[in-house]
């Protein structure tokens, strides 16, 4: 299990990751839109996740969002280690009603986003859906993985948000799993990711 706590004049995050875990989540983000999607990621990943944070939500949801991508980003990188015996890679395609997104993810080592998600709508409830790029961009900065988002089809925001949420977490659960072919073996020609 990994604990990551961060601290800053606008937030008070400590997020545990458990990565090979059973999907078992305790989320109190103040922005209860953001618990439902982090609570998908834990389930469809597999990995237990608790993640409390009292942020500037009286400002806006901002600095809440992307500090937690930051702080669940740096729990990740600790999780992985040196990513000896894993897959590396990892992909999914999730479906929810006429939604469709699909999530590849690289454990490069080398930090990057393309998001690929044009929301019919700017807000699910009262959260900016802006703030998912935030959430991302402050995750993949922190874990050094290369990460690819496309929603592929959806009318509904929510369904949209929640099959890249869904997707996001099969993906990683596959990247994470061990390759026994490759076992204390770094997946990398280079001998080092």
């Amino acid at each position: 299990m990994v604990i990551k706590e961060r601290k800053t004049n606008e937030t008070d995050i400590k997020v545990s990751l458990e990565l090979y875990g059973i999907g078992k989540a305790n989320i109190d983000t103040g922005v209860p839109f953001l618990d439902h999607m982090l609570d998908q990621i834990a389930r469809h990943g597999l990995m237990d996740l608790t993640i409390s944070c009292k942020g500037d939500t009286d400002i806006d949801d901002h600095h809440t969002v992307e500090d937690i991508g930051i702080t669940l980003g740096q729990a990740f990188s600790d999780a992985v280690g040196d990513k000896k015996g894993l897959t590396r890679y990892g992909h999914s395609y999730v479906p929810l009603d006429e939604a469709l997104s699909r999530v590849v993810i690289d454990l490069s080592g080398r930090p990057g986003l393309e998001l690929g998600v044009k929301f019919t709508r700017d807000r699910v409830g009262s959260f900016d859906l802006d703030l998912i790029r935030e959430f991302f961009q402050g995750f993949v900065n922190h874990s050094l993985v290369t990460l690819h988002i496309d929603n592929l089809k959806g009318i509904n925001s929510h369904h949209q948000a929640e099959t890249v949420f869904k997707a996001f977490g099969r993906a990683l659960r596959m990247a994470t799993t061990p390759d026994e072919r490759q076992s204390g073996v770094i997946p990398s020609t280079k001998g080092s990711l």
